[in-house]
């Protein structure tokens, strides 16, 4: 199983952006597709992106596209999520975590585990 620590996120105004790391422990993630989602109270995880495990094949929602990246670095055992322009509607905690099963365009929640804890990012405008 893996720990997954995600670290980054803020309070940052309309139009900025932020870094934010996702970093595995307990075992190495080079060989596994890593999910970001986002999540506001009261609703569910919203599917963000997804990035293979070569970092070569990336999938992203459509309303980030454009704006954010999915990185990884397997020898940090990390991935990290660029988010630029962002909006007020970006607001929420976000979470990154392991594709568990399912084709790795599966972007639904439940096919994924080993979450972490989330870091909280907030768009004021």
């Amino acid at each position: 199983q893996v720990q997954l620590v995600e670290s980054g996120g803020g309070l940052v105004q309309v139009g900025g952006s932020l870094r934010l790391s996702c970093l595995a422990s307990g075992s190495s993630i080079k060989a596994l597709v890593m999910g970001w989602f986002r999540q506001v109270p009261g609703e569910g995880r919203e599917f963000v992106g997804v990035i293979n495990w070569s970092g070569d094949r990336i999938l992203y929602a459509d309303d980030v596209r454009g704006r954010f990246t999915i990185s990884r670095d397997n020898d940090k055992n990390s991935v990290y999520l660029q988010m630029n322009n962002l909006k007020p509607e970006d607001t929420a905690v976000y979470f990154c975590a392991v594709k568990k099963y399912g084709y790795w365009t599966d972007n639904t929640p439940s096919t994924y585990g080993d979450w972490g804890q989330g870091t909280d990012v907030t768009v004021s405008s």
